[in-house]
């Protein structure tokens, strides 16, 4: 299909049969096995493609099963009536099944292979070298070919069990390494997202980064300063949502992306700043998400700009400020700049100001302060955010363990401890009334 000799790379096909791999149909869901058979049935080809295979062969259990096949959108949409067609430019059609989505992609293409007649508009590039369209359908092997990583481009046929290797990805896993397809450099210009890819990728199957995908980082990780904001939003939250955030925090710094993402908090880490607080709140999320609850990204991005957020405060009341209008200040500037790099919708960015205020409030508990409190309603965050500060070591224990005790407490109960902080706590001498001038 199209102009091959154009083609810089070739790769060989490989089909292993399902005596010589561990993917099993009994693994896949029973809405994806209805999409890939009514594919087939209806006479196109249809696989099981890329994290789904992965990670099967790696012996885990996929979230998604994401299908490619050479049906168009609107061919597939006829076949489904519980479809809709997603996208503009290139659509993709979701197959819904109750909670389930069955994500359906036609085979996509290069369009510098396409013919003569493909529409020039179909692909575009920026002056950086940055795919800004790419919108050509192909056959499975220019689809294999445009995949990102090895691991990724292998399919599955559940008509006769094979899989199908086109970029010796199955080698890739056994020896647990990432690798590009393509010219890593030519790769990364395309979409420097790539590289946040690989960190990703990386740190949630444990494996290395093979020397020639990871040579150009260093160099090229200032494309990422072209990526619009929203767009590492959400690449900030697949990196730390998905419960091995601690393992891509250590990949980022290590690769030098950290700056690209939170430049504020690189910087303080730079000139020695503790980040203690971030790695506690990274190990809490992952806790969390192993153990099936969930997490909310406002909470992450207090914990990811706190060392930034420290030394801004601290310069403003070096400089004088009184400290409530310094932090006030300190988060506004913070906020600021940290949407350069990755948009804070603002309902996140409100929530993440009340945590980092709250810091102030929790230590005042007398008289009825402490019931004030309580019933704010960014008041559990705060709470677990003052945790994870005791657990990293920025602050003495105790105050955590006040507000764990008095959540659990009856009324009396709570009387009895505010009591006891009155009486613990330094008396207030009262002031003298002058006395009444007579006169």
């Amino acid at each position: 299909m199209g102009n091959q000799k154009n083609r810089p790379l070739t790769y060989t096909r490989q089909v292993i049969p399902r005596d010589q791999h561990t993917v099993s149909r009994s693994i896949l869901s029973e809405p994806s096995k209805k999409v890939l058979n009514r594919l087939n049935n209806a006479g196109f080809e249809a696989y099981l493609v890329g994290g789904g295979v992965r990670d099967i062969m790696l012996g885990e259990r996929p979230k998604d099963f994401d299908i490619a096949t050479n049906a168009t959108p609107e061919e597939v949409h006829d076949l489904f009536r519980n479809s809709r067609l997603i996208g503009r430019r290139f659509r993709i059609v979701h197959v819904l099944f109750g909670r389930e989505v069955i994500e359906v992609t036609t085979f996509r293409g290069n369009a510098a292979d396409a013919d003569d007649d493909t529409d020039a508009d179909d692909r575009k590039t920026s002056e950086h070298g940055q795919l800004l369209r790419d919108n050509v359908y192909g056959n499975l092997e220019d689809d294999a070919i445009r995949r990102d990583f090895t691991i990724n481009a292998l399919y599955y046929c559940i008509k006769d069990f094979s899989v199908v290797d086109f970029a010796n990805g199955i080698k890739d896993l056994e020896n647990r390494q990432l690798r590009l397809i393509g010219d890593p450099e030519t790769r990364y210009r395309e979409d420097p997202v790539r590289m946040l890819r690989a960190v990703r990728f990386a740190a949630k199957l444990d494996f290395d980064i093979e020397p020639k995908t990871e040579a150009p980082i260093a160099e090229q990780a200032h494309l990422l300063t072209h990526i619009p904001s929203a767009r590492l939003f959400e690449e900030v939250l697949k990196l730390f949502s998905a419960g091995y955030g601690e393992a891509s925090y250590n990949r980022l710094r290590e690769y030098g992306l950290l700056a690209y993402l939170f430049p504020e908090t690189a910087r303080a880490l730079d000139a020695g700043e503790p980040d203690a607080l971030i790695v506690q709140a990274l190990q809490n999320t992952d806790r969390r998400l192993q153990q099936g609850k969930s997490v909310t990204p406002y909470f992450l991005y207090a914990a990811m700009l706190w060392p930034a957020l420290q030394v801004e405060w601290r310069k403003r009341q070096d400089d004088g400020e009184p400290v409530q209008p310094a932090l006030h200040q300190s988060i506004a500037k913070v906020i600021g700049r940290q949407v350069q790099a990755t948009a804070i919708p603002k309902r996140f960015s409100g929530p993440m100001k009340e945590i980092w205020e709250m810091q102030m409030r929790l230590p005042r508990r007398q008289g009825k302060r402490a019931y004030v409190t309580l019933e704010h309603p960014r008041f559990r965050a705060a709470y677990d955010f003052l945790l994870v500060r005791e657990a990293a070591g920025e602050i003495e224990p105790g105050l955590g363990q006040w507000w764990t005790d008095f959540q659990e407490a009856d009324d009396r109960a709570k009387e009895k401890m505010l009591t006891e902080l009155t009486s613990d706590g330094p008396r207030k001498r009262k002031r003298r009334r002058k006395p009444e001038s007579r006169a």
